[in-house]
């Protein structure tokens, strides 16, 4: 079978849950990676570079700057006649662009696969991963987003693809991309952080969330929060971890203040280590976290991070 895998990035970087989805793809078939952008040569390159590719797909076209799923949705069409199976990561990108393919090419999308079990079967988490579903598709093209913390990443070094340059289909004039206003931090991205630091609405304000930055610094994590968190207006809404936020997946995730709704749960579970930290000790949280602490936050969290310092 033949893979096709879109690559995200930002025309400088790949993003690493490409590699992700290379994973996912290589237990299919032969992977191609598409790499579509605007003056996105370094990526392409990055791209050749993953272990277990066989070749790259280079679309350089103005109009592919921003991923915007109405500019690059007829090139992924095209690309279709010539593959078995597309994939993306299920990020934000990947869950906007791949519904208006298979829309299109008049299939079922098979969204958030944590599983292979052959070329047809897949395992998807349903009810915000409380259970699992087994799922057959019959279409005989596969439009498939892959949850990122499933599969293990792909080496990013060692292959030798071949890039290709392909004819791009240009802008529809569909959309049109306006601006964006980034988060700056020199913290490590949520998604790709080792270690993630979280807070829930037992936090009490955003000012607390220092708090947690505090140990966050100490620990050079990420920091998290829950849904009621953000809707709370304690962090934005980038922070959330959760089934309607990000799902990470590092080798600690610490929870403060989150009592553990099964919304959040769907986004952090598959964390390495997890610790808890909440005053309630019937907090559903405990059920999931491998060492827990029953203790006042506000208590617990500088006498953490005066630890993690070397304070005396």
């Amino acid at each position: 079978m033949a893979v096709l895998v879109v690559a995200e990035h930002d025309n400088e970087t790949l993003k690493p849950a490409t590699l992700n989805a290379v994973t996912a793809g290589l237990a299919l078939g032969e992977v191609h990676v598409l790499v579509a952008g605007s003056g996105c040569r370094a990526v392409a390159e990055a791209a050749a570079r993953i272990a277990g590719v066989d070749k790259v797909l280079l679309g350089d076209d103005a109009a592919y700057a921003h991923p915007l799923a109405e500019a690059l949705t007829p090139l992924l069409v095209d690309l279709a006649a010539t593959h078995d199976v597309l994939m993306a990561p299920a990020t934000t990108t990947g869950k906007n662009i791949l519904p208006r393919v298979a829309a299109l090419l008049d299939v079922a999308q098979i969204s958030d696969i944590c599983g292979i079990e052959d070329a047809e079967t897949f395992v998807r988490p349903i009810y915000a991963g409380n259970a699992l579903a087994t799922v057959r598709s019959a279409d005989p093209i596969k439009v498939i987003t892959v949850r990122g913390t499933a599969f293990d990443a792909a080496a990013d070094s060692g292959g030798t693809a071949a890039i290709e340059e392909i004819a791009t289909t240009g802008g529809q004039n569909l959309s049109r991309f306006v601006g964006q206003e980034l988060t700056r931090s020199e913290r490590p991205e949520l998604t790709a952080a080792r270690v993630v630091v979280s807070g829930g609405r037992g936090m009490g304000s955003g000012d607390n969330f220092k708090l947690l930055e505090a140990v966050a610094d100490r620990l050079g994590a990420a920091v998290g929060a829950s849904r009621a968190a953000v809707d709370s207006g304690f962090v934005s809404n980038d922070l959330q971890v959760g089934q309607t936020g990000k799902i990470v997946a590092p080798d600690l995730y610490v929870a403060v203040g989150i009592s553990g709704a099964i919304q959040h749960l769907a986004g952090m579970k598959d964390s390495k280590v997890i610790v808890a930290i909440n005053k309630d000790e019937e907090a559903p949280i405990f059920q999931v976290a491998d060492y827990g602490l029953v203790m006042d936050l506000f208590e617990a969290l500088p006498q953490l991070a005066d630890d993690l310092s070397g304070s005396p």
